[in-house]
């Protein structure tokens, strides 16, 4: 018998990723929801975050820092934009781009967001340490390339 561990198994890191991916985004849905904001969706971070960092950025741009496709990124940005938190706007230096802001609604997130998020982290980085959590964070983006 072999000491390899099998991929098949639930310590194949990719298994263990998704799991904690989970967890991540329950523990923000509740958090959300518990703030009022219960039609946010942990997926949104891919459009708010970057926007958040620099508002007004292109859908090229925006699919870029988001890490997803441009496709994924148009269709994402329907669903954001019914929720109340973007507006696509044509790019006045190019008629053929469209530029997306932050709503005043999704201004009126952000506090909660930061909160939220910053108490998932306290708690992630209590099972290990903040340093530990660093290293995992600076693998995490190197492996997604971002």
């Amino acid at each position: 018998m072999s000491n390899r561990k099998s991929a098949l198994s639930r310590a194949n890191l990719g298994f263990l990723l998704a799991k904690a991916s989970q967890r991540w985004n329950e523990e923000l849905s509740q958090g959300f929801a518990a703030a009022g904001f219960a039609s946010v969706r942990p997926a949104y971070g891919s459009i708010l975050i970057p926007l958040f960092e620099e508002d007004g950025l292109r859908l090229g741009e925006l699919a870029l820092r988001g890490g997803i496709a441009k496709q994924t990124m148009t269709t994402m940005i329907r669903e954001v934009e019914a929720a109340g938190l973007v507006r696509r706007k044509p790019d006045p230096a190019d008629a053929r781009a469209t530029r997306v802001y932050l709503t005043a609604e999704a201004r009126r997130f952000a506090p909660t967001a930061e909160r939220v998020l910053a108490g998932i982290e306290r708690r992630a980085a209590a099972v290990r340490g903040f340093a530990e959590m660093q290293g995992v964070a600076d693998w995490l983006r190197r492996f997604a390339r971002i």
